[in-house]
């Protein structure tokens, strides 16, 4: 068994193990395996090990990665890094979901530049939840304006809320902030009754982050190790 293969299911059984202590469905629990500066190798080894959802943070990283697997249409591509307006462009043409959306300015550009034969741009709005200068994010009280601004794009489709809290290696610190995010994602889901995700927990605060609600967790250093930033150019496999 693979290094790769072997942290997956590692991280698989926590993400169950979160999920059963909080007596919810391991299955409600999507896995998003963080692949960024990882070679298409490390990627070809979590795919064979049943893995298909992957984000990415640099645009042309990913869009290259994109490019290397399009044989495989099971692959589905999510962006989840700081998006630029000069890189919306390739965002929009090749991903399938897009974590990062702060801006209405962003989103429109999105939406305008969705190439008309490929489904609506799956968005979730990030919340800067910890009011971290350093982090993109809206404040919590821009979400009823910026979600009905999205709400109305033809080539985008809201589906929730994504949030990297601060460094916090306390349980119930944790928690306290994903229930925030968790109370927040209700309430919009009162107004848009057809979003689905939340989109928070990584590595360090995952069972924290499923405890208050999250369905999705984005997983990279606990699957493929420590990041390498000495390359991120897609290797040949």
């Amino acid at each position: 068994m693979s290094t790769i293969q072997q942290n997956l299911q590692d991280v698989r059984n926590r993400i169950a193990a979160a999920a059963r202590n909080c007596e919810r469905s391991p299955e409600e629990i999507t896995l998003l395996a963080v692949s960024k500066t990882k070679p298409v190798a490390a990627i070809e080894e979590a795919i064979a090990a049943g893995q298909h959802a992957f984000g990415e943070n640099y645009v042309q990283e990913g869009v290259d990665k994109i490019h290397y697997f399009a044989g495989n249409p099971e692959l589905e591509w999510h962006f989840i890094g700081p998006l630029q307006s000069n890189k919306s462009r390739l965002v929009a043409e090749n991903f399938a979901w897009c974590h990062t959306v702060d801006r209405l300015k962003i989103a429109k550009r999105l939406s305008e530049q969705r190439p008309a034969d490929m489904p609506a741009l799956n968005v979730l709005i990030q919340v800067n939840i910890s009011d971290e200068q350093s982090k993109s994010g809206i404040q919590l009280a821009e979400l009823p304006d910026l979600a009905a601004g999205i709400h109305g794009l033809p080539n985008l489709k809201l589906r929730g809320l994504m949030a990297i809290p601060a460094p916090e290696s306390d349980f119930q610190r944790q928690l306290a902030v994903f229930q925030q995010m968790n109370q927040a994602f209700l309430t919009l889901k009162q107004r848009y009754p057809e979003i689905d995700t939340l989109s928070m927990g990584m590595t360090d605060d995952m069972a924290a982050a499923i405890s208050a609600g999250s369905n999705l967790v984005r997983i990279g250093t606990a699957i493929f190790g420590a990041r390498d930033y000495g390359s991120t150019a897609p290797a040949q496999a």
